[in-house]
């Protein structure tokens, strides 16, 4: 019987690109909290697929495949992406990502659409962005009039 997607994974996945892989994981598991799930070391020490996990969610990443046309942020203008991540306590989460060295963009303030959260890089540049839901999201309050 096919799975789809596979048991575990979620239907939209992030796939991050790092020039030093197997230092991503270690940093994004001391830093922002994740599980190292799963690492597929190929024969040159680069990491061909890993997967982190946090709760029910995974975000899979690998070692830059310039060949592809892959870059690191860091080689970019601008930030091209981030990664929403739900967490239980942000201020708790915040003072961990700050102390392993996550590089803070905004720290943790009240958002008027009922969340309180905060932005952060990691070492190679992905913007992650964690946020803790305080009151029920009201979906009116964020739309445009047309």
């Amino acid at each position: 019987m096919k799975i789809n997607p596979p048991e575990g994974i979620q239907r939209i996945v992030p796939m991050l690109a790092y020039d030093d892989a197997p230092a991503a994981i270690d940093f994004l598991c001391r830093a922002f909290g994740f599980e190292k799930k799963y690492a597929m070391t190929m024969d040159d020490g680069t990491i061909g697929h890993a997967e982190v996990s946090m709760g029910d969610a995974v975000v899979m990443l690998a070692t830059v495949w310039r060949s592809a046309g892959m870059a690191p942020p860091s080689e970019l203008e601008g930030v091209h992406a981030q990664v929403q991540v739900y967490v239980d306590d942000v201020d708790a989460h915040f003072a961990r990502a700050k102390e392993a060295g996550a590089t803070i963009v905004a720290e943790p303030s009240d958002q008027f659409y009922g969340a309180r959260m905060y932005r952060a890089n990691d070492p190679e540049g992905h913007r992650w962005i964690f946020s803790q839901q305080t009151s029920a999201l009201d979906y009116g309050a964020l739309a445009t009039p047309s």
